[in-house]
């Protein structure tokens, strides 16, 4: 993924992101059947995605209930404050993420990418 071997600062993220009321809307561009589960798995600038690798296929929403999971876990937080808002037969997805704010998620995010 583009973007995967630079230093990718908390600025540069927030690209991927949009503030709403009670938390934040996040760009993804997700690698489905992949043999690693990884989040953030890079920054894509020119699509202002964070790169996602889940194993579940794309089949019967497997990789998406992966993906809840996988945001959920990595920012320990609950399941149920992940939601994906669009893209859900697509490999860009808007997710939103409750509880967060952008400022912490964006420093969260750049740290593990880099």
């Amino acid at each position: 993924m583009p973007g995967d071997n630079l230093m990718t600062t908390p600025d540069e993220i927030r690209d991927a992101f949009l503030t709403v009321v009670g938390g934040v809307i996040l760009t993804l561009e997700v690698s489905a059947g992949s043999k690693v589960e990884r989040f953030p798995s890079g920054y894509n600038p020119w699509r202002q995605a964070v790169g996602i690798q889940v194993k579940a296929a794309a089949i019967e929403g497997k990789a998406n209930k992966a993906i809840i999971h996988l945001v959920a876990e990595t920012l320990s937080i609950p399941k149920n404050s992940v939601q994906i808002i669009s893209g859900q037969t697509s490999s860009i997805k808007r997710i939103r993420i409750e509880g967060i704010p952008e400022e912490v998620l964006s420093q969260m995010l750049s740290a593990r990418i880099q």
